[in-house]
């Protein structure tokens, strides 16, 4: 039996990445009949069928799984923005940031194209962020600034670079991986947007060793399978006020001697990360509303 993992799945092929190429596999058949959902980033054993094809016979038990888009095994997520041209927003990071938080992986926060910054500005979110606890890598691609840095984080893992479009995830791939050459979409003029330039997901290798995902567009910013409780878990200054609270069922919103507001009025938590959490619970709490 032979090991290796799917880089990329198309029209009921998976293709598996092994030490020395890349195999077209087709899924043996008793998954199908238990209907079993193989992703890309599974680790599998096959069984050559024939020049350059095999059999998947099993596979191998998960680490971790990105729910949106569902991929498997990622180490970690590269949450990728651009500080201008779209101007970053911080009420759009908190929301990739909980969707990080939800999958339980490492987050690194990237912000591209800072030699286009406000230096002043760019520090005051770099500074807020790292206040929380999070890893901030500022890059440029096209200046070639951070590049390194950033490369020597993916060594040896597997990362998913996510975030709005128009941040310049491909132009970063190209860059930090010569080989890549990834189709990158202008930014639209007329709605300050990127064009979506990918269409399905795909671990594409590194020379260095471990793999980078490049995701197609997605919103990654809906909440739909989220517990009102287990939304501040994804909050990490939230989550560390909960024990503190009069009441056990405080979900932070309205109820009295609460900690976290307490927090919020005392400046130990920042207002706009508050205002981002309420308007993510009352997303929540509504959605529970329609079922």
């Amino acid at each position: 039996m032979l090991n290796g993992v799917i880089i990329r799945a198309y029209n009921s092929f998976y293709y598996v990445q092994t030490a020395d190429n890349v195999v077209s596999c087709k899924l043996r058949g008793r998954f199908k009949k238990e209907r079993f959902s193989l992703l890309v980033g599974d680790q599998v054993e096959y069984e050559m069928a024939g020049a350059g094809k095999g059999i998947i016979e099993n596979i191998l038990p998960r680490r971790s799984m990105l729910r949106r888009p569902m991929i498997a095994n990622i180490d970690q997520v590269i949450l990728t923005f651009a500080a201008v041209n779209p101007n970053i927003n911080r009420i759009l990071v908190d929301r990739f940031l909980v969707l990080a938080e939800m999958s339980e992986l490492e987050i690194i926060l990237c912000i591209n194209k800072i030699d286009l910054a406000d230096s002043q500005e760019l520090e005051e979110i770099v500074t807020h962020y790292r206040g929380i606890g999070y890893q901030v890598l500022t890059v440029s691609a096209k200046a070639d600034l951070g590049i390194n840095e950033l490369r020597s984080k993916l060594y040896g893992k597997i990362s998913v670079f996510a975030g709005p479009s128009g941040a310049g995830k491909s132009t970063l791939l190209n860059n930090i991986e010569r080989g890549l050459t990834l189709v990158t979409g202008e930014l639209s003029e007329k709605i300050g947007r990127g064009k979506h330039t990918t269409r399905f997901a795909e671990l594409l290798p590194l020379s260095g060793g471990g793999f980078v995902v490049d995701t197609p567009g997605f919103s990654f910013t809906e909440f739909n399978d989220m517990k009102p409780t287990e939304l501040m878990h994804c909050f990490p200054e939230i989550s560390d006020r909960v024990s503190e609270c009069k009441f056990s069922t405080c979900i932070h919103s309205r109820e009295p001697r609460c900690a976290v507001k307490q927090a919020v009025a005392d400046g130990k938590i920042d207002e706009q990360r508050y205002q981002s959490y309420l308007e993510i619970l009352g997303e929540i709490t509504e959605n529970k509303k329609g079922f």
